[in-house]
């Protein structure tokens, strides 16, 4: 003790005086409870002398015979042991903190059945510190991918035993997500028993998912460019002039016909190859721009073995390699057949010349033939607007004012519905060659869709030629028709508008004839019927039917229809189109067509979308609570809605089963525009496996281009373009040609509007993939189409 006092330069008097404050107070306490208890007290003190020295005082009492006591206090020095110890800790911090940063894992495994697994191989795999870890080797394989199970055990046999090739392998295993990453293990046995088996194993997994994920791409990457070079036959070369050798890829020695075992010797080989009269031109060229380390290009010719010319065209890069080494890199390919190929275009351009005059005239057919209806032959909506824009454009012209005449047929629908389509377009025709008959020199009509047609005529300042103009269409429409035998009857409402300004908006000439056309209607058509601003009251009843429909959203009156889907070879259920329909308090059940233009011009249809889409999700959830199997739903999307930027937020919130539910989006509303917000949503869907349907295709004008950006997995074909299957050719080819253009791109082809059988047997003919119509069911609520499913399920299971 004095000695220990002597090193440490403290003395036993003053010992207070080298502790601490907590040091202190520990050692009063420790003798405070000595002499409480008369037990020995052991506690841990730290002195401060010529350097600090830990110790741990032991109290005790030694009684004398004459009754005192004396207090025994004896010291042992851990300085050392102190010091070991917190060397450890920082050595532990130290490596804890480097595998923390470089993101691995540590596991430790032992024989024993101890087992160790830090917090970062947890979040590796998703899994929270307190989640079980698998209880055995064969439980824990369950995770790890198929394909990687034989290879995994036999590494981890092969690491147990000590084999450095298996220090490191990697494999594939279920993130707690669902999904695949790629671990890479790096372990080794660090402790055997006497017979060399495994007592304990450790080391650290890393998540190389990314990593993998690179080398893929680079190794696809590489693949294309070996493809690339295959397919074009472009030759490659680097040239080292200090060595004074070329290394010359494969197609190099295809196209200057070299031995794959040849050196290549600067100027030997390939300057023996040039043809003689452009080897001067060449060996220059190329002198100089290796002097001016150039890129340049080249087009010379060689001479083949058979003596034959070939024509080579050459880019090449001069430049000094990181060592100072001068080399040049480059390309050559074999031009002789482009060349004989421009040859012979240039023999044919005086016959393309001759033939341009022929295309240009078929050209201006073609644009004849866009411009009007291809069944009445009357200038269709497009050449209508192309006529108002003209109307707008010219004011200064001398022209009197512009009147509008909207004309709508009566019964029409009927015979259409009843006598087939066939009647209808007879019915049209026969309308438009009225419409032909009864107007003057200059006036303009044209067929805007459906049984509706629109007059343009000039107007002088007096009404009474439009009513005679409206009167004489009128009284035409009403004489019979014969067709097919029978005798058919139908008449036409019209509504005019007029502006004696030359200034006037035909557009909104054509809004107020459509009022007019409304009010012809309701007084009990056949008749026509002048604009005036009192008619504007069919605006009030809009917006009393825009009150109610907001009303109705309020009380949860919109609800999903469903019509079902089929495929078209097996005529089992492919799927259903989810339509909202309004459950009308006094009026019943309302289809769209009484609705979704008032909910766009309130700004309702994207909630529409909204229930419709949960309203059906809902729905899907019950049948199969039921054991009925939906196999897809498809709901549409207006525009409003994709351009939502909240979409994304609300889509993740719903129970959506991948592959199970397609956004219909318009042709000519999504194609070919799309803002950033558009795009977001549109990848949003892709990423929530929700498929992509371009709806009513072939009505648009949407280029492929834009088809190939959005890259759809189905595109519906319209009705307008199924209607005349049976009868028309030309539809017949136009929809053979849609299909064949979806197949080649792997996109899925429905169509709608399949009426009668014979739709569906051409449709399944020319390779149609689902069916749709009225003919195979029209759009039912939850109970019918329940009804429906139960059916198949019972068909299913007696067949």
């Amino acid at each position: 003790m004095e000695r220990w006092l002597a090193e440490t330069g403290i003395s036993a008097d003053d010992l207070f005086v080298f502790l601490d404050l907590d040091g202190a107070t520990a050692l009063r306490l420790a003798i405070a409870r000595l002499m409480a208890s008369g037990e020995p007290v052991r506690t841990e003190l730290r002195l401060t002398g010529k350097r600090t020295h830990h110790v741990i005082a032991s109290l005790s009492l030694r009684s004398a015979d004459s009754g005192s006591r004396t207090i025994l206090l004896q010291f042992a020095d851990i300085t050392q042991l102190k010091d070991e110890l917190e060397d450890l800790a920082i050595r532990e911090s130290r490596w804890n903190h480097a595998l923390v940063s470089s993101a691995s894992g540590v596991w430790d495994q032992r024989s024993t059945g101890d087992y160790y697994y830090s917090d970062t191989w947890r979040r590796i795999r998703g899994m929270e510190p307190e989640d079980p870890i698998p209880p055995t080797t064969e439980a824990w394989l369950e995770s790890v991918h198929p394909h990687d199970r034989d290879h995994v055990v036999h590494c981890i046999e092969r690491q147990n035993a000590g084999d450095p090739d298996y220090l490191t392998f990697q494999y594939r295993e279920r993130h707690r997500d669902g999904h695949y990453i790629w671990i890479e293990c790096r372990g080794a046995c660090i402790e055997t028993d006497s017979e060399g088996r495994a007592l304990r194993i450790t080391g650290t997994d890393t998540d190389v998912t990314a990593r993998k994920a690179q080398e893929e791409w680079q190794e696809g990457l590489s693949r294309r460019l070996r493809l690339a070079l295959d397919i074009s036959r472009i030759g490659v070369f680097e040239t080292d002039f200090d060595s004074g050798t070329s290394v010359w890829d494969d197609a190099m020695r295809r196209i200057f016909e070299a031995d794959s075992q040849d050196d290549i010797r600067i100027g030997e080989f390939w300057e023996s190859k040039l043809h003689p009269d452009d080897r001067e031109r060449v060996l220059a060229h190329v002198s100089g721009r290796i002097e001016a380390r150039e890129t340049f290009t080249d087009d010379y010719r060689i001479i083949a073995k058979d003596g034959s010319v070939r024509y080579i065209r050459a880019n090449s890069l001069p430049y000094v390699d990181h060592d100072g080494r001068l080399k040049m890199i480059g390309v050559n390919w074999d031009v002789t057949e482009d060349r004989r190929l421009r040859e012979e275009l240039e023999q044919q351009k005086a016959l393309a010349e001759a033939r341009n005059v022929e295309l240009e005239r078929t050209r201006l057919a073609a644009e004849q033939s866009a411009l009007h209806d291809y069944l009445t032959g009357l200038p269709n909506r497009r050449f209508l607007e192309s006529e108002i824009d003209a109307w707008r454009a010219a004011p200064e012209l001398d022209r009197n004012g512009i009147a509008v005449l909207h004309i709508d047929l009566d019964r029409f629908k009927q015979i259409n519905d009843t006598l087939g389509h066939s009647a209808g377009d007879a019915m049209l025709k026969h309308a438009a060659q009225t419409l032909r008959d009864n107007i003057r020199p200059g006036d303009f009509a044209a067929r805007i869709g459906g049984d509706e047609f629109v007059l343009l005529v000039e107007f002088d300042g007096s009404c009474d030629p439009l009513a005679d103009i409206a009167s004489r269409i009128i009284e035409a429409m009403r004489q019979p028709i014969s067709f097919n035998g029978h005798e058919c009857r139908f008449g036409a409402s019209i509504g005019i508008a007029y502006s004696s300004d030359r200034l006037a908006d035909p557009r909104q000439l054509l809004q107020n004839a459509d009022i007019a056309l409304y009010n012809a209607k309701n007084l009990g058509r056949n008749r026509f019927e002048f604009y005036k601003p009192s008619s504007r009251s069919t605006l009030v009843d809009a917006h009393r039917l825009s009150d109610e429909l907001l009303r109705g959203l309020e009380r949860d009156e919109i609800i999903p229809f469903y019509q079902l889907q089929f495929d078209a070879r097996t005529r089992e259920i492919a799927g259903a189109e989810c339509l909202a329909r309004w459950r009308h308090p006094v009026h019943g059940i309302l289809g769209p067509d009484r609705f979704l233009a008032v909910a766009e011009d309130c700004g309702a249809l994207a909630q529409i979308d909204r229930i419709i889409l949960e309203k059906s999700l809902q729905d899907v959830a019950r049948w199969n609570a039921l054991g009925l199997h939906l196999p897809k739903i498809s709901v549409n999307v207006s525009a409003r809605r994709l351009n939502d930027p909240d979409l994304a937020l609300g889509l993740s919130k719903l129970d959506i089963k991948p592959g199970t539910v397609s956004f219909e989006l318009l042709e000519s509303v999504f194609l070919d525009r799309q803002d950033e917000v558009v795009r977001a949503n549109l990848a949003t869907l892709r990423r929530l496996a929700i498929g992509i349907e371009i709806d009513d295709f072939g009505t648009g004008h949407a280029s492929i281009v834009g088809l190939l950006n959005l890259k759809p997995g189905t595109l519906k074909i319209d009705r307008q373009l199924i209607e005349h299957l049976p009868e028309s050719q030309e539809q017949r080819v136009l929809v053979m040609s849609i299909i064949q253009i979806a197949r080649s791109l792997k996109i899925k082809v429905v169509a709608e509007g399949v009426e009668t059988e014979e739709h569906a047997r051409i449709l399944k003919r020319l390779g149609c993939d689902v069916l749709q119509g009225y003919g195979l069911a029209r759009p039912t609520d939850f109970s019918e189409t329940t009804r429906r499913l139960q059916a198949q399920r019972k068909s299913a299971q007696t067949g």
